[in-house]
């Protein structure tokens, strides 16, 4: 042990705050039908770096569906609202709602765990 204490040039509870923000986003839409499936829970994704993970519930009213974005990516609420109504758009996700924690990914990777969180409330568990 070498006996040396470091110090920070932040405090304890600014380090464990953190100093990053996270915008919150949501969106509500109304569906036509309901999503196929009898799964009321799946996880699509992990948060890394250009990521994210997708926490889906069967929660809803089949005529509704909300998506719920946190993300440390500030300013980008049109490009999200353009990936969210093209997802619904295409997958019809009634009475399901998606809660997003967004590591940075591209609107590419956003559609890709979106679909791949609908696919996995369509299997009947």
């Amino acid at each position: 042990m070498v006996g040396w204490s470091l110090r920070t040039s932040l405090e304890i509870p600014q380090l464990v705050r953190g100093s990053a923000k996270m915008e919150k986003l949501t969106f509500h839409h109304k569906m036509l039908q309901r999503a196929a499936g009898g799964r009321k829970l799946a996880i699509s994704g992990v948060v890394a770096s250009g990521n994210l993970e997708v926490l889906t519930e069967r929660v809803l009213h089949d005529s509704e569906c909300s998506v719920e974005i946190n993300t440390a990516a500030e300013g980008f609420g049109e490009v999200w609202a353009a990936v969210v109504e093209d997802f619904v758009e295409r997958h019809n996700p009634g009475g399901l709602r998606f809660s997003i924690n967004d590591g940075g990914a591209r609107p590419d990777i956003v559609m890709l765990r979106l679909a791949q969180a609908v696919r996995l409330m369509e299997d009947e568990q």
